[in-house]
């Protein structure tokens, strides 16, 4: 019994009789809509037996089922085997074009489209608008002025949707006389050329004038489309225009177009940027049908926010719902969540996931030129360092063929951040070695492994060096390592001496993390210089209190605690309470000072009742 492709609610119905050649063809066209390439190579198979293969119309129909499925090797494959057994034709070529193009691959598409002029094939409406976006993605100006010059040779100057390609490439590098030439010469202009022009000048961030084009769009009484919607949405997420945003909302509610998931992520995206996180979140839970651009938008949101517990809850509904796969974009959202919260757990699953399925992988695979993606393995790197786990990190970092700046800065940060400073200033030197210069963010690094690691000569020598051979200006954030470094080594007066010499103003971090070394010491006088200043810069801020208090209390100056508590009393200062989380298999548990939240909260203070107990019998033991 054979099985073909036919639309169904969640699966393929089975025939009682083979399919023909038309019944091969359409499903050949739902896999290619659906990306179902196992099916697709059945279908392939099953008309290679049969002798289906001769028909132009099946040759396209393969060649744009492997395009759409990401295997632009195979199409080629079939599109090379047609080339050899008939004769070369539009269609065909048509197809591997438009495939490459699909596939984001523009030289490739070049390639063919010379072969197609050596060949003598014709070129029609449908090879010139993806030749013109190859050699606009090429940054070839010359080459898009003679394609140009060929559509005039073949009469296809007033088509529509050929226009809308020149319109859009000649934005694309800023040629805007040549663009409203073109625009100006068509005959028709509806709302596809309208929306080149509006896409145009958004892509170039000519926000005003793709917002003008929209106001002549309506005069001339067209009616904008949901490609137009999307194009505005851009231009007004980009300008942070939420007022505007929400008056372009309104707009898709009135046109019916709330029903377009493209016209919906651009909303989600819209108030993601525009900081209207419960928006976005209302829409993307609104939404009747969701893509991977939907989960993608609504998780990034939340991660911009700062929501990263929200951000892995949607990542783990996106895993149970198994309706769409993570793909890169998703993965490198949710690992800096992963590493905010410590969530060495999802980091791992993350990673493994990513291992399984290849993702970030260096294969050169389906004939895209890709190197090493270096960025997804140094969220990885930073996700495992962030959690204490540098000896993970270290295996990635030494397995990637393609290390940049920031690959070694999250390395050296990491064993920084740990108190490695050993294996942090070894990874300094080699990396200086090989030729690779470092940057401000890499000394940031050098200097606190030096800092936590008790190294103070060193740590000024590198803050030396960093000025006289690297010519790098020390920002705020290095002079904060180094006075830090000397409070930890008990070198106050140093520290305060740096302090009062600084070439730049210093923040209230900076006199924050001397007033901590202050307490460290117990040195009263200092904590209070350093407390003053601290609260002269940050009087809202609790921390620089609740440190005075402390060094006051450490001292039993009783009094004087009493005195900085009444302080923050009047400045209505109020200590923001402790938190502490944990994993555990099913997830990460949150804790608050006092917290009674907890679905389990009679088990865990009984457990800390009994823990205090034991702690009482042991200390009067």
């Amino acid at each position: 019994m054979y099985k073909t492709l036919v639309k169904t609610p969640n699966s393929f119905r089975r025939f009682s009789s083979p399919p023909n050649l038309t019944s091969c063809i359409k499903s050949l066209q739902f896999c290619a809509n659906h990306n179902n390439l196992q099916q697709g190579k059945k279908l392939h198979s099953y008309m290679l037996i049969n002798g289906f293969l001769s028909s132009p119309l099946t040759i396209t129909s393969l060649i744009n089922m492997y395009s759409k499925c990401n295997l632009i090797c195979d199409a080629f494959s079939v599109f090379n085997s047609s080339s050899s057994t008939t004769e070369p034709n539009v269609f065909a070529y048509n197809a591997i074009i438009a495939g490459c193009i699909f596939n984001d691959l523009p030289k490739p598409t070049l390639q063919v489209y010379k072969n197609m002029r050596v060949a003598g094939v014709m070129m029609d409406k449908f090879t010139f608008p993806c030749v013109v976006k190859a050699f606009s993605d090429c940054g070839d100006i010359a080459g898009l002025k003679n394609v140009h010059g060929l559509v005039f040779k073949f009469g296809l100057d007033h088509d529509l949707f050929v226009g809308s390609a020149f319109v859009h490439g000649y934005l694309k590098f800023e040629v805007v006389m040549d663009a409203h030439q073109v625009f100006d010469e068509m005959p028709d202009r509806d709302i596809v050329l309208w929306n080149a022009m509006i896409n145009g000048y958004t892509q170039i961030g000519a926000f005003d004038n793709a917002l003008n084009c929209l106001k002549k769009l309506r005069a001339y009484g067209n009616v904008p489309s949901r490609f137009t919607v999307t194009g505005i949405l851009s231009v007004l997420t980009l300008k942070g225009d939420l007022y505007n945003g929400k008056a372009m909302h309104g707009f898709v509610i009135i046109m019916g177009y709330f029903s377009g998931i493209a016209v919906c992520n651009a909303l989600i995206d819209m108030y993601g940027k525009c900081k209207g996180f419960l928006d976005a979140l209302d829409i993307f839970e609104l939404m009747q049908f969701k893509d991977i651009y939907s989960w993608n938008s609504i998780i990034g949101v939340h991660q911009q926010c700062g929501d990263h517990e929200g951000t892995i809850r949607l990542f783990d509904r996106m895993l149970r719902d198994k309706v769409f796969s993570p793909d890169l974009v998703t993965v490198t959202t949710v690992l800096p969540a992963c590493s905010h919260l410590a969530e060495l757990r999802h980091g791992k699953e993350i990673h493994a996931y990513m291992i399984t399925k290849g993702l970030g992988k260096d294969d050169g695979e389906n004939g895209k030129d890709r190197t090493d993606d270096t960025y997804i393995k140094n969220a990885i790197m930073d996700m495992y360092g962030k959690c204490g786990c540098m000896r993970e990190a270290r295996l990635v970092f030494d397995h990637m063929s393609s290390k940049d700046s920031a690959s070694w800065n999250i390395m050296i940060m990491g064993y920084a951040m740990h108190g490695f400073g050993n294996e942090a200033l070894g990874l300094f030197h080699k990396m200086c070695d090989i030729s690779i210069i470092p940057d401000e963010v890499t000394f940031i690094g050098v200097l606190s492994a030096c800092n936590h690691a008790g190294l103070v000569k060193e740590g000024l020598a590198f803050l030396s060096e960093m000025k006289s051979k690297y010519k790098i200006s020390p920002t705020v954030e290095h002079y904060t390592c180094v006075i830090d470094m000397f409070g930890r080594a008990g070198l106050l007066n140093k520290a305060y001496e740096l302090l009062s010499e600084l070439p730049i103003e210093a923040n209230s971090v900076v006199w924050r993390a001397f007033l901590a070394a202050c307490h460290l010491h117990g040195d009263a006088n200092l904590a209070k210089v350093a407390a003053r200043k601290v609260v002269d810069l940050e009087p809202e801020h609790c921390g620089s209190y609740v440190l005075m208090s402390n060094v006051y209390g450490t001292l039993g100056r009783y009094e004087e605690v009493s005195d900085v508590r009444l302080n923050m009393r009047q400045h209505n200062v109020k200590k923001t309470p402790g938190c502490s989380w944990i994993e555990f298999g099913d997830g990460v548990h949150v804790f608050g000072t006092g917290d009674q939240t907890h679905p389990d909260e009679e088990s865990i203070y009984g457990e800390l009742s009994s823990l205090y107990r034991t702690m009482g019998l042991c200390h009067r033991s």
